[in-house]
């Protein structure tokens, strides 16, 4: 044998000895798995290859570790979780140039590298002094790396966690949690600023909540923006249309998704300029957002994410609701943008009853009326003015409409939720009328995960002339909504007992998001400090039921949902309040529901404290003009090892597709006594889930992403008993539709 082979034997030796003594160490924290036989099948396939690396050795540690994870033995993710800890914090050790005690260390010199490198913002120095940055340097916990599973891990490094320009990995678990603390707490007080970034580092470390993909992946960056997704009300001109597409793939570049309300441009048919029939209607201006989708994406990392919304009583609402089916005209086919439907009660009513529906072109309704239809929604339950207005409409000598059975159109509906996931449905009568800002707008439509509820209206172009051979253009702002995002983990937090503790830090790293953010689409950005409006939601919903044992189809669940989100909702509104007291209320607080407590008596809230909470309001303000809104955290709940959103799991046991591997993966804390509880989605009943978030819809302000989940087979009327029943009990959206025979993709920027 050469000197060569000597030295390389030798090396394998020794490294094989230093890892069974590392896997040994590691394995003895899980005594109830076979951990011996895990680690002499590992390093029995080493030794017969005769060949030594570490990386590729930890990678054969995984897929042995991967493969053994099953309903039984949940606890191997961790373990594979730990190897794939110690790979990262050699390769970070590596790009820094050092040895890093357990993965960590230098993280000044961490920051003055990547600022080097144009990727770090100069805002990390500029506001923390290098004594700072070792003292924030020493609140970093290595040992919380191990609360991470190994897809959660994996979705962590992969997307998040700071890399250079070749794709190396320099920043660490705990580091990005860090980072982002410091970021949001940046432009709070000198004699506070550290105090709340350790606070603020606790909440996100502990994964008892975590910020929206965004704030996730762009904090303390040079480049992108912090707020998960916007919505834009498109004026009827050509001007106002391509404005608007060129606002949406502006926002697009930066990661945003949007949603777009469309109900106020001429249907297909109307006049332009008095030339009768020439207007070919919303559909190519989906096409065009189509386009705009698909070929401005988000960071290079996916395609644009964007929602079209359009009312129910609009002509075009058929070829809208026809547009992402996969048969018939395709040059009438939008596939990769979104849709929803926004409905108003008197609409379910006329549904319910199998009545006649009519269809109006709102260019029409706006010249021969002098009015806006779509401005208008019922105060009241069963009566108001859009009901009034409506019936004008229809009884209107020379007004033009098409009449239909309403069920024909909801049969459309159906049809396409049940092919395509969509349209989501949006009941604009309800989110009108339980809006606390409505003194101060409309509320058209939603988001692209139907969850954010914001007062809307189009900007236009007011002006356009030349200057010193300058041109100078002029624009009347409109609200152009923004979604500021972060969410609770319900399976840790309230097990924990943390609320009173999590929520205020939570509130005030939302609401500094709003300071912070550069958004490049001018008219958003005078919305976003106009409302200071945020959006706190929750997920692990699911998580917890198993923890406490209680049953998804049960009474008891109904219950604890009004109890607990009630507790959520003061606990929100107090820290609004006091952040008020602290920097004062959001612009537009006079007149609002909050100052003249109107918005607690809609809700029955009672009791010694909510009544001092209102009188306090109503004396002092609130910061923010909405609250709280529920998103669909379908890769952040991955990562804090929670079930996503308000959504029952899937399965017990499923493998998590990638790109190019396949993860097993359990339901959190999988085991005998929690099995009972996770009955997979496409079991449960409907209606029960639907309760549930009736229960806790009265206490969030804006709206939840809920999936409706069906078999393949359903009933028509099934499906529309469901949706009755959703819209019986006040609830605001619905999200997809999500039947056994459809694949979903998911909205990535509200992934909070």
């Amino acid at each position: 044998m050469s000197t060569t082979q000597l030295e390389q034997t030798s090396e394998m030796a020794l490294g094989l000895t230093e890892l069974k003594a590392d896997l040994e160490h590691l394995i003895a924290e899980y005594p109830h798995l076979d951990g011996r036989y895990w680690i002499d099948k590992t390093l029995d396939s080493l030794e017969e290859k005769e060949e030594w690396n570490r990386d590729k050795a930890d990678r054969l540690l995984i897929l042995n570790a991967l493969e053994q994870i099953t309903a039984d033995t949940p606890d191997w993710t961790y373990i594979a979780a730990k190897i794939h800890t110690w790979s990262l914090y050699r390769e970070a050790a590596k790009n820094r140039g050092g040895n890093l005690k357990k993965g960590y260390g230098n993280f000044l010199g961490l920051i003055q590298t990547l600022m080097e490198k144009g990727i770090y913002s100069p805002l990390l120095t500029e506001r923390y002094s290098p004594a700072e940055l070792e003292e924030l340097e020493k609140v970093i916990v290595p040992e919380r790396d191990g609360l991470f599973t190994y897809v959660g891990l994996r979705t962590l490094a992969d997307r998040y966690l700071t890399r250079d320009h070749d794709g190396k990995v320099w920043e660490l678990p705990q580091e990005r949690f860090l980072i982002i603390a410091m970021t949001l707490m940046s432009d709070e007080s000198q004699e506070n600023r550290l105090t709340l970034v350790k606070e603020a580092y606790w909440a996100l470390s502990n994964l008892y909540m975590t910020v929206a993909t965004p704030t996730f992946a762009n904090a303390g960056k040079n480049y992108g923006q912090l707020s998960s997704c916007f919505i834009d009300t498109v004026e009827d001109s050509l001007r106002g249309i391509y404005d608007s597409n060129t606002d949406v793939a502006t926002l697009s570049k930066g990661g945003g998704g949007i949603g777009i309300y469309l109900g106020k441009i001429r249907s297909r048919g109307s006049d332009i300029k008095g030339f009768k029939g020439i207007s070919s209607g919303v559909l190519p201006w989906m096409k065009q957002l189509n386009n705009t989708a698909v070929s401005v994406d988000q960071l290079g990392q996916r395609q644009g994410s964007i929602a079209v919304y359009l009312d129910v009583w609009h002509k075009d609402i058929f070829s809208f609701l026809d547009a992402k089916l996969n048969n018939g005209d395709e040059r009438l086919r939008t596939h990769d943008i979104f849709t929803g439907v926004c409905l108003p009660d008197l609409f379910m009513e006329t549904v319910e009853a199998r009545g006649e529906w009519h269809l109006f072109d709102p260019h029409e309704v706006r010249r021969t009326m002098g009015y806006s239809l779509e401005d208008f929604y019922d105060e009241n339950k069963g009566a108001g003015s859009f009901r009034e207005r409506y019936a004008e409409c229809v009884n209107h000598s020379t007004l033009s409409r098409k009449t239909v059975p309403a069920i024909e159109i909801m049969k459309r509906v159906m049809i396409s939720q049940l092919e395509t996931g969509t349209p989501y449905m949006f009941y604009r009568d309800e989110v009108n009328r339980m809006n606390p800002n409505k003194d101060k707008g409309m509320i058209y439509s939603s988001n692209l995960c139907s969850e954010i509820l914001q007062n809307q209206s189009a900007t236009t172009v007011t002006e356009e002339t030349t200057m010193d051979g300058k041109i100078v253009v002029t624009k009347t702002p409109g609200d152009f909504v923004v979604c500021n995002l972060s969410s609770i983990n319900l399976g840790r937090a309230v097990p924990d007992k943390v609320l009173e503790r999590l929520i205020p830090i939570q509130v005030r790293m939302l609401d500094n998001v709003i300071d912070l953010n550069t958004i490049e689409v001018l008219q958003a950005r005078l919305t976003n400090q106009k409302y200071r409006a945020i959006g706190l939601g929750t997920f692990g919903w699911h998580h917890l039921l198993a923890l406490e044992g209680i049953m998804w189809e049960s009474e008891e669940s109904v219950t604890y949902a009004d109890e607990l989100y009630e507790k959520i909702a003061q606990l929100v509104i107090r820290s609004s309040y006091e952040l008020a007291v602290e920097k004062g209320s959001y612009p537009a607080f006079a007149g609002s529901e909050w100052e003249t407590g109107a918005y607690f008596e809609r809700r029955g809230y009672q009791g010694e404290a909510w009544d001092e909470l209102r009188t306090s309001i109503a004396s002092q303000g609130i910061r923010n003009g909405w609250l709280m809104a529920v998103a669909p955290n379908g890769s952040t709940s991955v990562i804090a090892g929670s079930t996503a959103s308000i959504d029952p799991v899937y399965r017990k046991e499923y493998s998590e597709e990638k790109k190019n591997y396949r993860i097993p993966v359990t339901a959190p804390d999988l085991s005998p006594k929690t099995t009972w509880y996770y009955k997979p989605a496409h079991q449960i009943d409907a209606h029960w889930s639907i309760k549930q978030n009736a229960a806790r819809q009265r206490h969030i302000d804006q709206s939840q992403s809920f999936n409706i989940y069906v078999t393949h087979d359903i009933k028509a009327k099934e499906l529309l008993d469901i949706h009755l029943q959703a819209w019986k009990l006040g609830l605001k959206t619905t999200y997809y539709t999500r039947s056994t025979s459809s694949e979903i993709v998911e909205c990535e920027s509200c992934s909070s």
